[in-house]
């Protein structure tokens, strides 16, 4: 670790900050040398006052000072104050008879001033003037630096941070996953070395890469490996960086950004979450974001002012690709489009053995389990994952990081913290009841994925939860797998109905995502037979200071139809579970009674628990893949 030390002498000013400080100096003085530091406790008497005081000897001393006189007179016995008056216009002749014969201390004081002081104060305003004059001029020719290199123009100066080569550390032999995108970079990365070869055959490399893809993905991550492999300058800077009050100072920080990088090209720009500034403008007059629009075009006319010796790369980064101007994904301009996915099962595992290099693991650690349990999550997600469970592991005193820790941080990190149970008995057997429910129709559907783990501990928001584990990653779903989804979603609600006669709220967020599947079953994929193959997926339209407007570009009976068929889908899966729960009755009340005694099942619980009730099973191989 670098050591500071505390006791180092701070450098001297530097020769450009002395006008600053003689001008910062000038002001305070003008402040303070006008500033009154007369005695404010003295009290203001009038002339005649002070005459008759001196007649009745209570005055004790007198300074007089041009027309102004100041001293000290009895107010009783033992007890004196100060008091100040002035002189009247015209002369008084008796005054010093007057205090010569009370014997009076007096003492004169003159007024004069030195000519030092005379011409100092004449020329203060002029030095003033003057000094604030050079200031100014010597900001405007520095390019707006002045106090402590900021300035009163530095707001128009670009805001990227500049990486040199050597400072980033992080390469592709760090970066686990993401084959694909770094086999496109890899040409971007050899053209920075090497632009020459890419200019003698007459070949251009593109002049901006889009990468598109979820967040947490790697974005940045890889923008920056990019630049330290290709050995190059790397300005980063987020698109919001660019947007301020004033019209006009985005495009000025483009322009500099673009200049700066021009003079240690080869260089990498990078500009992260580009749809920032980069969102389609809108063609209704009176609608729009002057400033956003004067940095897009800005931005758009840097990119277009490249000429085919320029070794500089432009990459930008969005999970937002849809909402991207026309004009900044044409070709020459954003013309390479890099997608970054979610992670598959060996990239998981990949990942999170790169991040599992600096924690103490067990040995025994089964990382491939934990990387078939966590599709869908990202590359960040899977760091979070390690982390967690290391500050799981150190929370409880232990020196290493074990499956158990692993497993309570996914855990933690889909469903919640655990939380105190706040159910009574009656709401904590009904809890049992719903997710045995939910376990026992997901068990028997033909389609659906593979049960993992039961429980009624309230994580988060929910009372309980139902996991389950694809046997293996899904990019598109068939029917069949997502009527059963339906079904699995409607299975608490259908063994509450079953059990206690009636059905509770506890069942509000699967009705609702139930509602949404078929919806999507309906509109967008054209899984109704009375609808047909038709996509009925309304646009979005926003406006600045506006909410999402949804318009529907069909008619109020195709509406009417889509209701019906939306009805229909939920109802018919409905009555499916029901018609399986009653079939497994028996089943269920096992699966309820081991969750009120044991609170959590795995897939092991619930495959003894099944079997031992010699109910034929979906697929005892299927769920041993997990174990």
């Amino acid at each position: 670790m670098t050591q500071i030390d505390n006791n180092k002498a701070a450098p001297p000013p530097r020769p450009q900050h002395w006008m600053d400080i003689f001008v910062v100096g000038l002001l305070l003085f003008t402040l303070f040398s006008f500033f009154d530091y007369g005695d404010k406790g003295a009290e203001e008497i009038a002339y005649s006052e002070f005459k008759q005081m001196l007649r009745d000897n209570r005055i004790q001393n007198v300074l007089i000072r041009g027309d102004e006189i100041s001293g000290s007179y009895r107010i009783q016995r033992d007890e004196f104050t100060e008091f100040t008056t002035t002189f009247p216009p015209m002369d008084d002749y008796d005054l010093f008879p007057l205090l010569e014969e009370n014997d009076i201390e007096v003492r004169v004081s003159s007024t004069d001033q030195s000519i030092w002081t005379m011409l100092f104060i004449n020329f203060l305003p002029w030095l003033l003037i003057i000094g604030i004059f050079m200031l100014t001029s010597r900001m405007i020719r520095s390019g707006g630096k002045g106090f402590a290199d900021g300035g009163i123009f530095a707001f128009t100066k670009s805001k990227a941070r500049l990486s040199k080569e050597g400072d980033i550390k992080v390469g592709y032999g760090d970066i686990a996953g993401l084959t694909h995108a770094k086999e496109d970079l890899g040409e971007v990365i050899d053209f920075l070395r090497n632009p020459e070869k890419y200019r003698a055959i007459g070949a251009k490399i593109p002049k901006g890469i889009l990468l598109v893809g979820p967040p947490g993905t790697g974005k940045t991550l890889l923008a920056r490996a990019t630049a330290a492999e290709a050995g190059v300058p790397f300005f980063s800077i987020t698109g919001s960086e660019f947007v301020e009050m004033f019209v006009g100072v985005g495009a000025s920080r483009v322009r500099d950004m673009y200049k700066e990088a021009r003079k240690v090209a080869p260089a990498l720009i990078f500009i992260d979450e580009i749809d920032s500034v980069g969102r389609a403008r809108s063609s209704i007059n009176g609608v729009g974001n002057d400033e956003r629009e004067q940095t897009l075009n800005q931005i758009l006319a840097e990119m277009d002012g490249f000429s085919g010796d320029e070794a500089v790369v432009v990459i930008a980064a969005t999970n937002r690709p849809d909402i991207l101007d026309s004009a900044l994904t044409r070709p020459g301009r954003f013309d390479r489009k890099v997608v970054l996915d979610l992670p598959q099962r060996q990239a998981r595992l990949d990942i999170l053995k790169v991040h599992s290099r600096n924690v103490a693991m067990d040995g025994n650690l089964d990382l491939d389990t934990i990387a078939a349990s966590t599709a869908g999550f990202s590359g960040a997600d899977l760091a979070n994952l390690i982390n967690e469970a290391a500050l799981l592991a150190a929370r409880d005193g232990k020196t290493l990081v074990d499956n158990s820790y692993l497993e309570s941080a996914r855990d933690k990190i889909v469903m919640g913290e655990k939380r105190e149970s706040m159910l009574n008995e009656e709401e904590r057997r009904r809890a049992a009841y719903h997710e045995a429910g939910h376990a026992l129709t997901a068990y028997h559907m033909p389609h659906a994925d593979l049960l993992r783990k039961v429980s009624i501990i309230p994580r988060g928001l929910a009372l309980g939860f139902t996991e389950q584990t694809p046997a293996e990653d899904k990019l598109a779903f068939g029917q069949h797998y997502l009527e059963d989804r339906i079904a699995i979603m409607l299975g608490g609600r259908c063994a509450e109905q079953l059990v206690f006669n009636e059905v509770s709220s506890g069942a509000a967020n699967d009705l609702q995502q139930a509602t949404l599947l078929a919806k999507h079953m309906v509109t967008e994929w054209g899984m109704s037979k009375q609808l047909g193959p038709l996509s009925f997926h309304g646009s979005e339209e926003s406006f600045p200071g506006q909410e999402f407007l949804v318009r529907k570009d069909y008619s109020e009976h195709t509406a009417e139809l889509i209701d019906e068929e939306v009805s229909k889908l939920v109802t018919e899966n409905e009555q499916r579970a029901s018609t399986m729960l009653k079939e497994h009755h028996a089943e269920l009340e096992i699966l309820a009674a081991a969750l009120l005694e044991k609170e959590t099942l795995s897939d092991k619980d619930i495959l003894e628990l099944l079997s031992a009730s010699n109910i034929p099973k979906k697929s005892e191989t299927a769920i041993g893949l997990l174990n």
